[in-house]
């Protein structure tokens, strides 16, 4: 994750994560209106350790009826019947209540930067009709997702984060692009990575439809500690907060604090203490003071006020208890010696004590010289880790905390070499870290132009034939996407945002953006939605029917497989920085990709992370400076601009007051 723009996103500038103070005690009030919940002591580390691993709690059955029955009554307060989900940190649906007379469906917004999409017209998720509860789920998702003992984000503050300017108001267009730009098309239904109800509690579980930024989702706290999150669905709009100036009284949102009360963030940690740019990030429109006083008698509501509902490939209309993270059966634990040799790391489990992504060499002797092997992808990963576990994080709290973030390593058919991650890194950064290292692995490949002519156009789309034929027209190159450069996820970036350069409002969209930048919106963003929107529509429907229509396939894209058997983007593409492909003597081997900080930290976890690991092995490294991405100038309307490749962020570490730690290398 990322929380800094400048130059561009893509380049340097400093976050400031500034202090507002904090602190006080339950029920307590501070000048917003809010209850002050107090931030816990941090735990210090285990002796020989760098990280306290979080606090294994987790919502009881009585605790998810409670928090369903404080909504409930906040929505009758309101005269809004709606959907409510739970889920627990790693993705588990705990309940979905539906209240009578709720919209059994939403729509997605049709709103964009131009003149909102016509009715009846598609283009990516805009006017698609889903079930209420599929969009619950997802804002529930986000809010457990995107926070982390150390940041606690909401619905709303995703909504800030991903659209064509920062902050969103309509008096900033002209300034660049959020700075998760994207990061809404991961966690997908069709992801590989992504766990389903039917693999039991392990998570990370997937989302019906990526994380949402439509206000309504909350994050839930016990003792200082993420458990999960609360998603409200009411109103039948399933939007975007696209002026960010005014404060909205949003009654799906009221209705989702209301049900987080006695579970919320402690204060010092929420969103709106997190600065960029001197721009405070939002955690909630609605205050704690608008709430009404509220009852957690689930007994009082259950079979009156509406019931449970069963959601098919989610819940089955029972009540459960969340899954602790950090056990076994989460899926997400401590990693072993023989898993990993740092005693910080954390990796993905099957729940019965096996790791889902044991570190293994390459899978693609087919296609390479000489694939990465076992050790290799072993010295990445260490090196990675150490690099991340030196840096300063840039959206954790208190200040001077160290980075948390996800890392994975992939070959060039994009099978997964290994991933790790530090012990309370954001849960969403796991899914975007292995979608960062497959793009940058792909578009660095020979073969991106040949699969992506293979794709198909998804109604309104554009085929991935088009998307070749413009980015070989946009940068003047007739080979372009054939290996003749290197792409970072910074780079493809660039390319993938309605402006370019990004932000200067009257030049043309990049080329694998939408065709007009006015047509952009978050839910159509070009190349990352064309390539899933058919996967996300099937799980629509798959979920809509009860089960009736088959569900969305395990692999995501209609990008032709791998001779491993699987597609090599096959949890979708990511369009933010933190990746970086691999080569050995010239010749592309892989690529690493980390997410869940700053994405100038995030990129120089793998940069430097996979220069750290060439020099110690002397056998691989970052691509050769002559063919990166940043060597590639684009002739906008007579000046030429150069794509970017990767940028590390101003005195990151802790333990020295080293600046330019990429430079030269």
């Amino acid at each position: 994750m990322h929380l800094r723009r400048g130059i561009t996103f893509l380049t340097a500038s400093a976050l400031v994560l500034a202090s507002c103070g904090g602190g006080g005690s339950q029920g307590g009030q501070n000048g917003s209106g809010n209850a002050v919940v107090p931030t816990p002591t941090p735990t210090p580390p285990p002796s020989g350790r760098l990280f306290a691993p979080p606090a294994q709690e987790a919502l009881s059955v009585s605790e998810v009826q409670t928090i369903i029955a404080q909504a409930v009554n906040e929505a009758q307060t309101r005269g809004l019947p709606s959907m409510i989900a739970v889920t627990d940190r790693v993705g588990n649906v705990l309940a979905v209540f539906a209240m009578n007379g709720a919209n059994p469906e939403a729509v997605v917004s049709r709103n964009r930067i131009g003149a909102p999409l016509p009715q009846g017209d598609m283009l990516g998720l805009q006017g698609v009709a889903v079930p209420s509860q599929v969009a619950a789920i997802a804002k529930a998702v986000t809010g457990a997702y995107l926070s982390s003992g150390g940041n606690a984000f909401t619905t709303r503050t995703a909504s800030m984060i991903v659209q064509e300017h920062f902050p969103p108001a309509p008096t900033t267009v002209g300034l660049e692009s959020g700075p998760l730009f994207g990061v809404q098309f991961s966690q997908l239904p069709c992801s590989d990575l992504s766990a389903r109800a039917s693999d039991g509690l392990i998570g990370p579980k997937r989302s019906p439809l990526g994380l949402s930024a439509d206000p309504g989702g909350i994050p839930l706290y016990k003792n200082g500690v993420v458990v999960g999150g609360i998603g409200v669905m009411g109103d039948g709009n399933y939007g975007f907060d696209a002026n960010i100036l005014d404060t909205e009284n949003d009654a799906e949102e009221a209705i989702a604090v209301a049900g987080a009360q006695g579970f919320m963030a402690p204060t010092d940690i929420r969103a709106d203490r997190i600065f960029v740019d001197g721009t405070s990030l939002r955690f909630s429109d609605v205050t704690e003071a608008q709430i009404a006083p509220s009852s957690g008698n689930f007994a009082a509501i259950s079979g009156t006020a509406g019931m449970l509902l069963a959601v098919e490939g989610y819940n089955t209309g029972v009540l459960r208890a969340g899954t602790a993270y950090g056990s076994e059966a989460s899926g997400m634990r401590a990693a072993t010696p023989a898993e990993f040799s740092n005693p910080d790391a954390f990796v993905l489990s099957d729940g019965a004590g096996n790791a889902r992504y044991p570190i293994r060499g390459g899978t693609d002797a087919a296609s390479v010289a000489q694939p990465l092997s076992a050790g290799e992808v072993r010295a990445i990963m260490e090196e990675a880790f150490a690099v991340l576990s030196r840096a300063r994080a840039q959206i954790r709290r208190p200040l001077d905390s160290r980075m948390q973030a996800s890392i994975s390593v992939v070959d060039t058919h994009g099978e997964v070499l290994g991933i790790v991650r530090s012990p309370d890194g954001p849960i969403f950064g796991v899914d975007v870290s292995l979608q960062k290292a497959r793009t940058a692995t792909f578009f660095s490949s020979a073969v991106a132009a040949p699969q992506l002519q293979a794709v198909p156009a998804p109604p309104g789309g554009l085929s991935g034939a088009d998307y070749v034929t413009r980015v070989r027209s946009f940068l003047g190159d007739p080979n372009a996407l054939t290996g003749t450069f290197a792409f970072a996820d910074r780079s493809g970036g660039n390319l993938s945002r309605p402006y370019f350069p990004d932000g200067e409002v009257g030049q043309i969209p990049g080329p694998l953006s939408v065709l007009a930048s006015d047509t952009f919106s978050p839910f159509a963003v070009g190349l990352q939605t064309d390539l899933v929107v058919p996967n996300i529509v099937d799980h629509v429907v798959y979920v809509a029917s009860n089960g009736a229509n088959a569900d969305t396939q395990r692999g995501c894209t209609k990008v032709p497989n791998s001779p491993s058997g699987s597609p090599r983007i096959a949890n979708g593409i990511q369009i933010f920085p933190g990746s970086v492909p691999i080569y050995r003597a010239g010749e592309l081997i892989g690529g690493i990709g980390v997410s869940g900080d700053g994405i100038d930290q995030d990129d120089m976890v793998s940069f430097l992370g996979l220069n750290n690991a060439g020099v110690r092995l002397g056998t691989l490294g970052n691509a050769d400076p002559a063919i990166r991405a940043d060597r590639i100038v684009v002739n906008v309307n007579g000046r030429g601009v150069r794509l970017r490749y990767i940028n590390c962020p101003f005195a990151p570490f802790l333990d020295t007051a080293a600046q330019n730690v990429c430079q030269g290398l």
